[in-house]
């Protein structure tokens, strides 16, 4: 498939999961680790963006305040 090149940056890991799992995705010919892959791409994609919206919660609590307080500098400009 993509030889050496497929494999740079990755490491193996050992999972125990369920044996019927296991046996269904491997008759479906699911690529275990792609969507392995694939899946924890995706959730620790929504970890982080929880962890920076916590983190810049409260900068941006302050920028909605002045904004609805005072406007934003297009207001003046917009016809609509």
């Amino acid at each position: 498939m993509g030889g050496r090149d497929s494999l740079a940056g990755k490491r193996p890991a050992n999972l125990t999961i369920s044996a019927k799992l296991l046996d269904k995705a491997r008759n479906l010919k699911i690529n275990l680790s792609q969507t392995l892959e694939e899946r924890l791409t995706q959730l620790v994609r929504e970890a982080e963006a929880e962890e920076w919206l916590a983190a810049n919660r409260k900068a941006i609590d302050a920028y909605n305040a002045r904004v609805e307080r005072d406007g934003v500098w297009s207001d003046k400009l917009r016809d609509f």
